[in-house]
């Protein structure tokens, strides 16, 4: 391509001539002056040399041009996509186990380098402390307890034996506290007389006997049934000595304690006479404090053992009830906490895996606040890799794809992994944000927790794809196609790059060094490519695989 300078006029010539007449400026006499002058010539005619055959047309046109491309012909290729980035590789998970108390270590039934699954037990610690804590909220959840049972029982006033009713001392709205008497019950369908009978006599007599009882002043005979007989002797009226027999006998219906009577056994007659007894005679008192807020009998109800009388209750009891409610549930709570802790001393496996540091052994002991890491255990099933992944390329992760792995650690070898999750979580540094890639790998052969490593994620692999170099495409999706006269007889260099056209191509995926062309281009032709891009093809540039 032909290059024509115009030059633009100087002016009139008697523009000219004024100009020759004005006067030259003078510069500096000085030594340091003149020395800055010869350095600014010749500097100015150097650059003026250079410019002169920069722009210089050439004989033959664009020879100029012809070291700045080359040729390159589209052809078919293995395109492999991917994106690349590093990282440090993992277990899949690991923990350091870290004591929750404090103790002797009892036992460490394991190794470095055991494998051990979860819930395997890894060190018991002496429990003494934590067992005796949990005796005294034991006792402690019994005590809270019986107070509360004992309260709401208490609530209810209850007839200690059957009998009737005598008295009900209480209303509905009394207010009563521990003492106050509630009713009288009283059982009067069988009474007791306690009688005195020789000594010599009363050791013939024994329990179960029957006897006839007298009563005084009626004279009427009872039948009766000895209970008991005393064994210590008594010194009875008139000096002898005798024994107490109590009988028992039922009521007609009209005896009471104010009657009294004499009895017989067989052949042997009291020494004396007594007043009977009744079978129960009681005042029931209340056990707590409240507002009477039921009466359940009156005077004259049978009652049998254990029936309510009367009920309290009202807002002192009730907040009293309440509140040993809340105690009780404290000490179970307390109780809870107790039995939890003793679950600490002993320590199992919180994962499956490999131990890989063994710190504390049996006979040492462990404290929960200062002691490290008792043991450090690996899930070595895969291997992790977090991957920094910039957010022009997150739209082309997804879970499965398969990823390249690279060490230096362990040159030539190449391992697979899959990425497992992407993250939309995301940093942003500088104005730049980056996503977190998890990569998983089963087969990991020699590499170790710890290796640093490069991936390539694969996005697509394109097989036989038609594709020249990515830098022979020009803005707007262009290539220079050379003409006759571009290249040299052979083919092999660029004489005249401006012997050549631009032609509109259609593009496919790229891997950073190549690019698909579907449509434009056949299999075979040439393209000028920069020879700046060629060296750095030459030199390795390019961040993804070409097969």
């Amino acid at each position: 391509m032909e290059t024509t300078t115009v030059l633009a006029p100087e002016g009139t010539q008697e523009t000219q001539q004024k100009r020759r007449k004005l006067p030259r400026p003078r510069l500096p006499k000085s030594k340091k002056g003149k020395k800055w002058l010869k350095r600014g010539i010749i500097a100015a005619v150097v650059l003026a040399g250079a410019g002169w055959f920069a722009l210089k047309p050439s004989g033959n046109g664009g020879a100029g041009l012809m070291g700045q491309y080359a040729p390159d012909a589209a052809q078919k290729r293995d395109l492999t996509v991917s994106v690349s980035g590093t990282g440090t590789v993992t277990p899949i998970d690991s923990y350091y186990l870290k004591p929750l108390v404090t103790g002797e270590v009892l036992e460490a039934p394991f190794e470095v380098g055991d494998r051990v699954e979860k819930g395997d037990v890894l060190y018991r610690l002496d429990a003494k402390d934590a067992e005796m804590s949990i005796a005294q909220a034991e006792l402690s959840l019994r005590q809270a307890q019986k107070g509360y049972d004992d309260l709401a029982s208490n609530l209810t006033v209850r007839a200690g034996g059957a009998g009737v009713v005598q008295k009900v001392l209480v209303q509905r709205g009394d207010l009563v506290s521990p003492g106050t008497p509630i009713a009288e019950v009283a059982d009067t369908s069988t009474l007791t007389v306690t009688l005195p009978f020789h000594s010599d006599e009363a050791q013939q007599i024994f329990a179960g006997q029957s006897a006839q009882v007298t009563i005084a002043g009626t004279l009427e005979t009872l039948p009766g049934t000895v209970e008991s007989v005393s064994t210590a002797d008594l010194v009875g009226t008139g000096g002898a000595l005798v024994r107490q027999v109590k009988i028992r006998v039922g009521n007609p219906g009209a005896l009471t304690a104010a009657n009294s009577a004499t009895a017989q056994v067989g052949e042997i007659a009291c020494a004396g006479s007594a007043s009977f007894e009744e079978a129960l005679r009681q005042t029931v008192t209340a056990q707590a404090s409240g507002e009477v807020t039921d009466v359940a009998v009156t005077a004259g109800s049978k009652v049998s053992s254990g029936s309510a009388l009367v009920s309290l209750g009202g807002a002192a009891a009730q907040s009293s009830l309440e509140d040993l409610s809340i105690a009780v549930e404290n000490a179970r709570l307390s109780l809870q906490r107790a039995q939890d802790a003793l679950e600490n001393y002993t320590i199992t496996a919180p994962i499956s895996g490999t131990v890989i540091e063994k710190n504390v052994k049996a006979g040492d002991n462990v404290n929960n606040i200062e002691s490290g890491s008792l043991a450090v255990i690996y899930d070595l099933s895969f291997l992790k890799l977090e991957m920094n992944i910039s957010e022009l390329d997150l739209s082309k992760l997804q879970e499965g794809q398969e990823v390249d792995i690279i060490a230096d650690a362990i040159p030539g070898q190449v391992f697979k992994g899959k990425v497992d999750r992407v993250s939309i979580n995301g940093t942003t540094t500088n104005g730049f944000t980056t996503y977190p890639a998890t990569i998983l790998l089963a087969d990991y052969g020699e590499l170790n927790p710890g290796m640093n490593v490069s991936a390539d994620i694969i996005v697509e692999r394109v097989k036989n794809a038609l594709s020249i170099p990515a830098a022979a495409v020009q803005r707007g999706g262009t290539v220079l196609i050379p003409l006759e006269g571009c290249l040299s007889p052979d083919g092999s260099a660029v004489v005249d790059p401006a012997k050549s056209e631009e032609r509109s191509v259609t593009l496919g995926g790229g891997d950073g060094e190549y690019v698909e062309i579907t449509s434009g281009l056949s299999e075979g032709e040439t393209v000028l490519v920069p020879a700046q891009a060629q060296d750095g093809m030459a030199a390795g540039g390019g961040s993804a695989v070409v097969s």
